[in-house]
């Protein structure tokens, strides 16, 4: 028997990851990695990506064998310091690619027609749609950066509105433009041609911040950008600094660099790296300006999508305990 905790497990789906990991040892929490309450003798641990799995954590878990990340993303889990230890690491690969890009078309689409504004003046009382102008998505560029299973699933769905896509991606696949309407361009051709650009890429550093000052100036005029991947891609100053002047005309995200301060506030308070604070603060401005839609992290969150990311984590587990391991994240 294996003794297993998971974290940021939802109320609602508590008793369908007992019934389908029975016989060992099991604790969940609805909320995240707590380290305080979590057995010294864990031996596989199940985490979303906000707990941060770093050398505190293994050393407070001295047995852990192995850990089940309920993402995609794996940039939260040290690698490092996993493979230094021989702890094996598991994601969820394909979880969500229809729910993501379901989720970047809203914020797209929100934006286009001013949705937020006209909502809100409504619900003050103002019925009036005199500065509400949107525009139509019929033949404008939409560039989309990763051309992975989100990206793909993005493009397809486009189809439906007349957009001409764009696309870059380090490494490109010349087959899905056989079976999918897009192009793949240069990415400083996607900056210059792109009416929209959609993010679809991991959270690397050859990716941290490719969304910086020197980027959004090689853009066009009045650009929107769309992020359901990772907040490190975008450098929030150069966001700011581009909505301010008038290059960026809306930015949606659903991440933000510096997300975890925002679910725990009290943590800006305690902040001793300057640089960070400096992020925050930029966040913060982006949250309040007019032209921005953002969410809290809230892309994956789809009722089938839970069950996928559940299903396969559980399946990651079984597979490593019964001396297999399947979507493995160490190379």
């Amino acid at each position: 028997m294996s003794k297993l905790s998971f974290s940021s497990i939802t109320p609602d789906l508590k008793d369908y990851v007992r019934n389908n990991i029975k016989g060992h040892s099991l604790e969940i929490s609805e909320k995240t990695l707590d380290l305080t309450k979590t057995k010294k003798d864990t031996e596989i641990l199940g985490v979303f990506v906000d707990s941060k799995v770093d050398k505190t954590v293994f050393d407070a878990l001295p047995k852990l064998k192995m850990i089940a990340t309920f993402s995609t993303g794996f940039d939260h889990i040290d690698l490092k310091e996993a493979k230094k230890r021989k702890i094996t690491v598991c994601n969820v690969p394909t979880y969500g690619e229809n729910t993501v890009a379901q989720h970047a078309l809203a914020l797209l689409l929100a934006l286009s027609r001013k949705l937020f504004q006209s909502v809100k003046i409504v619900k003050e009382g103002v019925y009036d749609y005199h500065g509400l102008r949107g525009f139509d998505l019929k033949g404008k560029t939409i560039g989309i950066i990763g051309t992975g299973h989100i990206g793909i699933h993005l493009v397809d769905m486009l189809d439906g509105f007349e957009a001409t896509k764009i696309a870059y991606d380090a490494f490109p696949n010349p087959e899905l433009t056989k079976t999918h309407k897009f192009k793949y361009v240069s990415l400083n051709k996607l900056y210059s041609d792109s009416d929209v650009i959609s993010l679809h890429v991991p959270l690397f550093p050859t990716t941290y911040h490719m969304i910086n000052k020197t980027a959004v100036k090689k853009m066009k005029d009045g650009v929107y950008i769309i992020n359901t991947a990772r907040g490190g891609l975008t450098d929030p100053e150069a966001l700011v600094w581009g909505l301010e002047n008038g290059k960026i005309a809306g930015v949606g995200t659903d991440v933000l660099e510096e997300e975890t301060y925002f679910q725990n506030p009290e943590k800006v308070l305690n902040l001793k790296n300057g640089e960070e604070l400096r992020r925050t603060l930029m966040e913060n401005v982006l949250i309040d300006h007019t032209n921005t839609i953002v969410t809290p992290h809230n892309a994956f969150n789809s009722t089938e999508a839970l069950k996928r990311i559940i299903d396969t984590s559980l399946d990651n587990i079984k597979s490593f305990l019964n001396g297999k391991v399947q979507n493995n994240v160490i190379k």
